[in-house]
């Protein structure tokens, strides 16, 4: 089990990431965008440098939603390796069985 602050500064990442997604990518076009003068380009980069570091995408981490656990996380159920596993076994999963013989 994660500990409660790490799983919460995650959650404030996630928050903070979708709520500038709009104005980071706006920056990220003018940066890359060879139309603008070099000075708008300049400062469109510093503007982009000024926002906060966790609105990042790459920052945030996926993490189980039972336990948050960050090793071993499976993208299509959202949980780990470990409560995958009881999932399946009680058939909770539909098209997954463990597998016995």
């Amino acid at each position: 089990m994660a500990k409660k602050s790490v799983r919460n500064r995650n959650e404030k990442r996630l928050k903070l990431t979708t709520h500038l997604r709009a104005k980071r990518n706006k920056l990220r076009e003018d940066v890359s965008n060879v139309n603008l003068s070099d000075k708008e380009r300049w400062d469109a980069m510093l503007k982009l440098q000024e926002l906060p570091r966790d609105s990042s995408p790459t920052r945030r981490r996926n993490r189980c939603k039972l336990c948050g656990r960050p090793r071993a996380y499976n993208r299509l159920t959202g949980l780990c390796r470990l409560h995958m596993r009881t999932a399946t076994i009680n058939g909770m999963v539909p098209g997954m069985h463990k597998a016995s013989w």
